[in-house]
C-alpha cells in the first residue's frame, strides 16, 4: 500500500465525530505493514526496565514492532539498543531471552560485535583487508531515553525527546514511578504469553475500558475474593475520569480504593505497607496523586503498545506478530525498598490475575481473540463499530492534565487512541505529526 492510496483508505476508518471504527483496522495486512512501518518504526517503544539489566554486559532481547533487537548495558554503563540482525547475511545474532556477555558473536560466518554494537571482528578476519572499514558494518543502534527507570527506544532520528513525547503523561506515570527515592525494579522475570488477535485490542482495552470489568472479570473476581465482585462505584461517582495526552491514555476514580482494594483484600500486610507510604507519597506527589488517585486507577497505556495496572503492578507490551496474533510479555513492578514479603504478596496476585494462568488474562485474551477471528467474515466486516460513548466530552480539566471526560465509563480514551494512531499512520514523516496535549 503506497502513501497515497493509504491516505485515501485511512482517511474513512475511524469517524472521530459519531464514534465508529472500520473493522479493516484489525485484520487487513496492509494496514497492518503501514503501522510496522509509519506507527513502530517512527514511535519511541518501551523495551526494558534499568533493573533488568543492571551491570555492564547484561543484556536482554525484545522487539521494537517485528524489528529483534538487542538491550545491552555497555562498558561505559549506558544502554544500548540495536538490531539483532548480522549485517553481512542477516542472520540472528542472540537466541538467549537475557544473560551476560562481553560480546555477540553470529553463528553464520562468526562476525562479532560488541556491547554497543560496533564490529570487532569476523572468523577468517585476514580475507577481509581492504574489502572492509569495520566502523561502518555494525549493528543498527536506536536512539535511547529513560524515564525514571523505563527505558524506551525508537529508530526515527527525527522523533522528539521522550519527554515530549510523552508529555502531559508524565504526571500520571509519576503516580507509579516516583513513589520512594528508591525508584522501582522489575521483579520475577519476564511471562510470555501468546493470543491469536490483533495487538490493538489489549492496547485500547487497558486505556480505559472499564465497561468490561464488571462483566467479563466478575467470575474471577468472586473467586479470588470469597464471592466479593468487581466494585461497582464507578457508574455513580462523578469524579471518576479518563485522561489522554498524546495517544497515551489513564482511567481511575479518586476514591483510593478501586484495583488495589480489591487485588489485597485478603493480603492486609500489602494494604498496610501502602497505607505506611501514603504520607510520604503526598509530600512527593501531592494530595490528588498521593492519596485519592493512587488505588483507584484501573488500567493505563502509554502509546501505542506499552500498558500497565498500576493497582495491580503489572506491566505489558502488546509485541505484533501480525494483523492476528501478538506475543504479550509482562513483568511485576514494585517499589525497590518494599519489603521482601509484600514483594512476594504483589508478584503472588499477578500471576493470581494477569498470566497465563491468571483468572483476568484468560477472560481478557478470549474476547480479543474471538473480535478479531469473528472479522473473518465478508459481511461481518462491513458493519463498523460503535466507540461512539461520550464521544466529544474529553476538555481541559482545573486538576488533571491533559484531555479529561467523566464519568470514566466512555470511549474517549480509546478514540484519543486511535487519534494518535491516525496521525501516525497518514504522515509521511515526523514533521507532520501533530502534538495533541
Amino acid at each position: 500500500m503506497d502513501a497515497r492510496v493509504a491516505a485515501d483508505v485511512l482517511s474513512d476508518l475511524v469517524d472521530f465525530r459519531n464514534g465508529s471504527v472500520n473493522r479493516r483496522i484489525f485484520w487487513d495486512e496492509d494496514i497492518y505493514q503501514l503501522e510496522l512501518e509509519r506507527l513502530f518504526a517512527r514511535s519511541w517503544l518501551f523495551v526494558a526496565h534499568e533493573s533488568q539489566i543492571p551491570r555492564p554486559g547484561d543484556f536482554l532481547t525484545t522487539y521494537m514492532g517485528q524489528d529483534n533487537v538487542i538491550v545491552a548495558r555497555h562498558t561505559d554503563g549506558a544502554i544500548r539498543v540495536f538490531l539483532n540482525s548480522c549485517p553481512h547475511r542477516g542472520n540472528r545474532i542472540c537466541f538467549a531471552d537475557r544473560g551476560h556477555a562481553r560480546r555477540f558473536t553470529c553463528n553464520y560466518h562468526g562476525w562479532s560485535f560488541a556491547s554497543d554494537g560496533a564490529l570487532l571482528g569476523m572468523h577468517e578476519e585476514s580475507h577481509y583487508e581492504g574489502w572492509i572499514d569495520k566502523s561502518e558494518w555494525g549493528l543498527l543502534n536506536a536512539r535511547v531515553e529513560t524515564y525514571k527507570g523505563l527505558v524506551f527506544a525508537c529508530f526515527d532520528s527525527e522523533a522528539p525527546s521522550l519527554d515530549t513525547f510523552l508529555g502531559d503523561y508524565r504526571w500520571y506515570l509519576d503516580i507509579v514511578l516516583d513513589q520512594t527515592d528508591a525508584g522501582t525494579e522489575f521483579i520475577g522475570g519476564c511471562i510470555k504469553n501468546e493470543f491469536d488477535c490483533n495487538w490493538k485490542f489489549g492496547a485500547e482495552n487497558f486505556i480505559g475500558d472499564s465497561l468490561h470489568a464488571s462483566w467479563t472479570h466478575d467470575s474471577g473476581s468472586r473467586a479470588m475474593t470469597a464471592g466479593h465482585p468487581v466494585p461497582d462505584y464507578m457508574p455513580v461517582d462523578p469524579l471518576s475520569f479518563h485522561a489522554n495526552a498524546n495517544g497515551h491514555g489513564w482511567e481511575g476514580g479518586v476514591d483510593g480504593i478501586g484495583t488495589l482494594g480489591l487485588t489485597f483484600m485478603n493480603k492486609p500486610h500489602v494494604l498496610a505497607y501502602y497505607e505506611r507510604k501514603r504520607d510520604a507519597m503526598v509530600r512527593r506527589l501531592g494530595e490528588l496523586r498521593g492519596r485519592r488517585i493512587f488505588g483507584s486507577v484501573i488500567s493505563a497505556t502509554v502509546f501505542p503498545n506499552f500498558s500497565f495496572l498500576p493497582g495491580i503492578a503489572t506491566m505489558r507490551v502488546w509485541l505484533p506478530k501480525g494483523p492476528r496474533r501478538i506475543e504479550l510479555r509482562a513483568w511485576t513492578i514494585v517499589n525497590s525498598d518494599m519489603p521482601d514479603d509484600v514483594r512476594d504478596a504483589v508478584l503472588h496476585s499477578c500471576a493470581q490475575t494477569f498470566s497465563p494462568g491468571g483468572v483476568m488474562e484468560m477472560d481478557d485474551g478470549e474476547n480479543w481473540e474471538n473480535a478479531t477471528k469473528a472479522n473473518e467474515g465478508v459481511i461481518t466486516r462491513q458493519q463498523r463499530l460503535h466507540y461512539g460513548l461520550r464521544v466529544g466530552s474529553a476538555g481541559p480539566d482545573p486538576d488533571l492534565p491533559g484531555n479529561v471526560s467523566r464519568p470514566m465509563y466512555s470511549d474517549v480514551n480509546q478514540l484519543a487512541f486511535y487519534r494518535r494512531w491516525m496521525d501516525f499512520m497518514t504522515a509521511d514523516s515526523w514533521a507532520d505529526i501533530p502534538h495533541r496535549r
